[in-house]
């Protein structure tokens, strides 16, 4: 017996960290799904979308693709002065859309002989990255404010992006350190293949459009795109500010007529209706895509209680692309608005998406929302918009409209849901069901455009 328990206990001293989380993941998933009842489905689900170092991977594909299902795992090490993580996901839709990707995350803590600041700072966070997605169907209408339904054609397109980004807080100057001013700065590299659809009721894009109409169509270069920003997010007893400012290069080695540069403004406004606002922005830089808390902590429990809580909101959003010579912007990089767009933000969500396309866009929202019970709330939208092909028609005239009302689902740590009726334009309704592909309070994944 003595010598069973020495060996029993050894064993227990040689477990690996992996094997131990995974040890104690089991004992959880145990304590939730035993008892399999009616009562015990919820928590027996969100533990398994949700709990670490293994769950399942869930979220909506980018419109049109459909549901994506599949699995992620969650690692992370910690030292005297880096906090890292690495989360590893694919997913599948019965579309035949799939994604998958790796993602670290590098926190940089460092702790000083001699701290200068004695007040709770952010980090500096660094992203590395490498992700795969394929999608076999996406709407394009052609470019600019006035293309027609009867311009609707079908392709697929797959893209893969290698790179790396990076968040760093400038709070050593007291006097604007309420401004919470960040630099921000990435480098990546964009291959993209674009592929017809066929065998479809809508024409493939190749049978509608041109090189000329539809740059990029017939070949695409590999991209090496910089980028450089800067962001401030001050809160003013409940107003908190969100205001991004950069500026990007894409350049194409092997073909500079496609290479071109791209600013952005993004203006956003937060009331929040009850106490002084709350931004959980700065812990969702700091956790992937795949996790919902910090290591060695457990996700947010799931609210059941009547507390209120409730926001207005104001966006303001203008891009612009600039070309020289001969240079042109593919058509697969330049923004839309209509539905939901390629990265699931929606905007004029009466419309179809990808709807209006552009290098040049403006938009405006305002936005409503408010708890109703628990996890459960309610908003409201209404969008105004337009896209240009040139900067000089870019302006306030000839502006889209949208409203759009639904509930969300703020779930502890699970994927935001949101079940939205969209109305307003000329061309009809638009049902969007979407749930987010990164967990609550994770970090969101590069964007395709």
């Amino acid at each position: 017996m003595l010598v069973l328990l020495g060996a029993s206990t050894l064993a227990l001293a040689q477990e690996s960290p992996l094997r131990g989380e995974l040890r104690r993941e089991g004992e959880r998933f145990s304590d939730a799904c035993a008892a399999f009842n009616f009562k015990s489905v919820p928590g027996c689900a969100y533990t398994l979308f949700t709990d670490h170092p293994l769950h399942i991977a869930a979220g909506s594909m980018p419109p049109q693709n459909g549901f994506g299902l599949g699995g992620a795992f969650v690692w992370s090490k910690n030292t005297r002065n880096w906090r890292m993580s690495w989360d590893f996901d694919a997913v599948g839709a019965f579309s035949g859309s799939w994604r998958a990707g790796g993602y670290m995350k590098m926190v940089h803590t460092p702790h000083p002989a001699k701290p200068q600041i004695r007040a709770t700072h952010p980090y500096t966070v660094f992203n590395f990255y490498g992700q795969t997605i394929s999608l076999n169907k996406l709407n394009f209408f052609g470019l600019g404010n006035d293309t027609t339904l009867a311009g609707k054609s079908l392709l697929g397109m797959s893209e893969r992006i290698v790179g790396a980004s990076a968040i760093k807080p400038v709070f050593e100057w007291a006097a604007i350190r309420w401004l919470n001013l960040a630099l921000l700065g990435e480098i990546n590299g964009r291959f993209i293949d674009i592929r017809g659809k066929h065998g479809q009721s809508v024409p493939s894009i190749e049978t509608l459009y041109t090189d000329a109409t539809a740059p990029g169509l017939s070949s695409q270069p590999g991209f090496a795109q910089l980028g450089e920003g800067l962001r401030i997010k001050p809160a003013i007893g409940n107003l908190q500010l969100n205001y991004v400012g950069k500026f990007q290069q894409f350049f194409a080695p092997s073909s500079s007529h496609n290479s071109f540069l791209r600013w952005t403004v993004d203006l956003d406004h937060t009331y929040s209706l009850y106490g002084s606002s709350q931004s959980g922005a700065a812990s969702r830089e700091t956790l992937g895509p795949d996790s919902c808390a910090p290591s060695g902590e457990k996700c947010p429990e799931v609210s059941r209680t009547r507390n209120l809580n409730g926001s207005i909101g104001l966006r303001l959003l203008l891009s612009e692309s600039l070309t020289s010579g001969t240079s042109v912007v593919p058509f697969y990089f330049q923004q839309t608005l209509g539905g939901q767009d390629i990265n699931s933000a929606l905007s004029l969500g009466s419309y179809q998406d990808y709807r209006f396309r552009a290098p040049n866009l403006l938009l405006l929202q305002e936005s409503v929302e408010h708890s109703i019970w628990g996890p459960f709330g309610l908003k409201l939208m209404a969008d105004q918009g337009r896209v240009a092909l040139t900067r000089s028609d870019l302006g306030f005239s000839h502006l889209k409209h949208s409203f759009a009302g639904g509930l969300t689902l703020r779930a502890g740590g699970f994927p935001m849901v949101s079940l939205m009726f969209a109305w307003g334009g000329p061309e009809g309704h638009h049902n969007i069901v979407n749930m987010n592909t990164s967990l609550l309070g994770g970090s969101s994944r590069p964007a395709l455009d």
